[in-house]
């Protein structure tokens, strides 16, 4: 079994800065590489930013630059910083575990409960 859980969200105005945690089981880290997903009201799920075992990581064009993505094996959490937030940025935030190779993510059925993100203007 591998458990994933979400935290960090809250309210914030435009140009601030939130930063999210996800808390993983031990072996999530061993041998997965993990992702941050996130969903707005009537949107799809998608793909924020990711990172492989080795710490290679990618994110989506609309946050490149403004996001930071990172992981702390040793204490089984990854990381979301988030700067420079735009009313746009205003999802549900989830957490997940998977398969990071040549360049591309595929995520496997471990997802956290989400947190909420809202950006005010």
């Amino acid at each position: 079994q591998v458990q994933v859980v979400e935290s960090g969200g809250g309210l914030v105005q435009a140009g601030g800065s939130l930063r999210l945690s996800c808390a993983a089981s031990g072996s999530t880290f061993s041998i997965h590489a993990m992702a941050w997903y996130r969903q707005a009201p009537g949107k799809q799920r998608e793909l924020v930013a990711c990172i492989s075992l080795g710490g290679s990581t990618n994110y989506a064009p609309s946050v490149k630059g403004r996001f930071t993505i990172s992981r702390d094996n040793a204490k089984n959490t990854m990381y979301l910083q988030m700067n420079s937030l735009k009313p746009e940025d205003t999802a549900v935030y989830y957490c997940n575990a998977g398969i990071y190779a040549y360049g591309r993510y595929t995520p496997l059925d471990y997802w956290g409960q989400g947190t909420q993100v809202t950006v005010s203007s």
